[in-house]
């Protein structure tokens, strides 16, 4: 891999420092001592973001945030969203595994669909953007994965019809699957056939007869009826910002397989999520 340019990482730390100081001015030598790069070199620096409007020189001799950077911040914060980059991962998912890649955005007890992805084998699969899905359990167990145990009991003190004991026992060991895995995964009920193209039991399940599981463990050497596997993406505080479920899979596989395809879709939203979780300006 090519060698990143020490100047790049240099501006860059300007830029960071004055982001993490909106609204307030600094003197070329208060710039040195917080980025600790010569002074010079920090001259030059700040007198070229001057010039392209990255920053202004007050008549204090003193630096602020320039208007460039300001209608920059704007722009960027009226487009920003993380399906920008969860759209091509979608994509690759749906066409490699002929499948439907949905990414569902928890909204109080729902959740929303707010983007789709479909195989050309899977073109008229339901759950369009703007379908709201009431989020109950078991299937609820990978937006509470990492949750305090206080937090989950108060969701599911407000689901109704109120889960069974065996649906809660049957989220909470899928909870403990997601950590150990970083996926979910369901698998059709025996007997059952792949469902009309709906995709509502996905999260919010049947309380009695449900057509696909939620499984909590997986064999390895096993067979499974593949239904979807599900994972998160986080945000910077660690929290589930959304879900990608990769559904549609009508076909049998084996546990390896299961873990295969789990894992490629835990690493779309680890991808996801570094652009997510990207890190704030460092302050000094």
């Amino acid at each position: 891999m090519p060698r990143s340019s020490p100047a790049v990482h240099r501006v860059a730390a300007i830029l960071n420092f004055f982001a993490a100081h909106t609204g307030q001015a600094f003197t070329l030598t208060e710039v040195v001592k917080s980025v600790k790069i010569s002074r010079a070199t920090c001259h030059t620096l700040l007198t070229g973001l001057v010039e392209v409007g990255y920053l202004h020189r007050l008549s204090g001799k003193t630096y602020v945030i320039g208007p460039v950077l300001v209608s920059l911040s704007h722009t960027v914060s009226a487009h920003h969203s993380p399906l920008q980059v969860a759209k091509p991962e979608m994509r690759a998912l749906a066409d490699q595994f002929e499948g439907v890649c949905i990414a569902g955005f928890r909204e109080g007890a729902d959740v929303v669909v707010r983007e789709r992805a479909s195989s050309i084998s899977n073109l008229g699969w339901a759950a369009q953007p703007g379908a709201r899905l009431p989020l109950r359990p078991p299937f609820g167990a990978i937006f509470f994965a990492r949750s305090p145990k206080a937090e989950v009991d108060a969701w599911l003190a407000n689901v109704t019809p109120q889960p069974t004991a065996e649906q809660r026992a049957q989220m909470f060991e899928a909870m403990l699957f997601a950590r150990e895995y970083g996926f979910c995964f369901g698998t059709y009920a025996e007997g059952k056939r792949a469902p009309e193209p709906d995709t509502e039991w996905l999260l919010r399940g049947e309380m009695e007869n449900p057509p696909v599981i939620l499984r909590t463990q997986l064999d390895p050497a096993g067979n499974y009826r593949l239904s979807f596997i599900s994972a998160p993406v986080f945000d910077a505080n660690q929290r589930v910002a959304f879900e990608l479920v990769l559904t549609g899979l009508t076909r049998e596989v084996s546990g390896a397989e299961v873990a295969r395809i789990g894992q490629r879709v835990r690493e779309a939203c680890d991808r996801i999520g570094s652009f997510v979780a990207a890190p704030p300006a460092a302050a000094a």
